[in-house]
């Protein structure tokens, strides 16, 4: 009975992770914004790479990135929200400042390591908002941001470090 009892108990955590209430509007523009500014920086220390299709994938994401940094702030002033500037959370920093010690080949594989992880959180976050947000405008950028970011982790998928 009691094995029963946590199998069904290891079941249900799954699911209440799965139906925790979406961010509130500010803590989503907040999350944007980091995950946004962390890309353009991370992108912008491999500019420089010999391996061309990072190069242009970095490319790709500052400019990307760039627009949906101006999409969700236009969306959030039409919410009546008024965000500061990004900042990149402790995590965020910490990958900037490893890739700013790697160089070469092993700078763009762990570039593209970390972009997969930092899109795969991106996609999770914009989905999630885009199904159950609270703010109308929000909710429709984050539902125009996913599929942008679901291109990238395709692009990703595909590249060589």
């Amino acid at each position: 009975m009691f094995r029963s009892l946590a199998v069904v108990a290891a079941l249900t955590v799954p699911v209440a992770a799965i139906a925790a209430p979406p961010a509130s509007p500010a803590a989503y523009v907040m999350k944007a914004g980091a995950s946004d500014l962390y890309e353009i920086t991370s992108s912008r220390l491999v500019m420089t790479s010999h391996n061309p299709q990072v190069r242009q994938f970095a490319q790709q994401m500052v400019h990307d990135h760039t627009q949906s940094t101006a999409e969700v702030k236009s969306a959030a002033m039409r919410a009546h929200l008024h965000p500061a500037p990004p900042h990149m959370n402790a995590m965020q920093t910490r990958m900037v400042s490893q890739l700013r010690r790697a160089s070469g080949p092993a700078r763009d594989r762990l570039y593209i390591q970390q972009q997969k992880q930092a899109h795969d959180m991106a996609l999770d976050l914009h989905s999630s908002y885009a199904a159950r947000g609270s703010a109308p405008s929000l909710k429709m950028t984050a539902g125009k941001i996913a599929p942008v970011v679901r291109s990238h982790i395709d692009m990703l998928r595909s590249m060589r470090g």
